[in-house]
C-alpha cells in the first residue's frame, strides 16, 4: 500500500484493533486475511464499514489491522472505532459527524467478574429455605 498511513488504536471488550488507513480502492487486510475470510460474517462488515460509509468514503481508503483478544463481534467493534480515529487524524473536521454517529465513543461495557459463592456474576445458587 502507498500513501501516508494513518494509525490509531481501538478497543472493545477484550479486543485491541491495532488500524492503518491509507487512501487507496477500499481494500482490507485483518491480520493478513481479507475482511469477510476473518470476520466470516456480513454483519460485522457492514458494523465495521459503517464510519467510512456515513462519511461517503467507502472505497477510498485501504485498511490494515493487526487484531488481538475477544471475540469476532468485540474485534468488529474495536475495527470500526479504530478507522474513526484514524479519519480524524486525516481530516479533523470529519469529528462533528463522527461523533454525531457515535463513532468515537468507546463502548465501556465489559464482562463482569464472576462473585465469589455463587455460580456466576449475578446468578445465585436456588435458594431453599428448609
Amino acid at each position: 500500500m502507498k500513501g501516508k498511513a494513518f494509525y490509531a488504536t481501538g478497543r472493545r471488550k477484550n479486543s485491541v484493533a491495532r488500524v492503518w488507513i491509507r487512501p487507496g480502492k477500499g481494500d482490507y487486510k485483518v491480520n493478513g486475511q481479507e475482511l469477510l475470510e476473518y470476520f466470516r460474517r456480513a454483519t460485522l462488515k457492514t458494523i465495521i464499514e459503517e464510519p467510512l460509509e456515513e462519511l461517503e468514503l467507502l472505497g477510498k481508503f485501504d485498511v490494515e489491522a493487526t487484531m488481538k483478544g475477544g471475540g469476532l463481534s468485540g474485534q468488529a467493534g474495536a475495527l470500526r472505532l479504530g478507522i474513526s480515529r484514524a479519519l480524524l487524524l486525516y481530516d479533523e473536521e470529519l469529528r462533528p459527524s463522527l461523533r454525531k454517529h457515535g463513532f468515537l465513543t468507546r463502548d465501556a461495557r465489559i464482562k463482569e467478574r464472576k462473585k465469589y459463592g455463587q455460580p456466576g456474576a449475578r446468578k445465585r445458587f436456588q435458594f431453599s429455605k428448609r
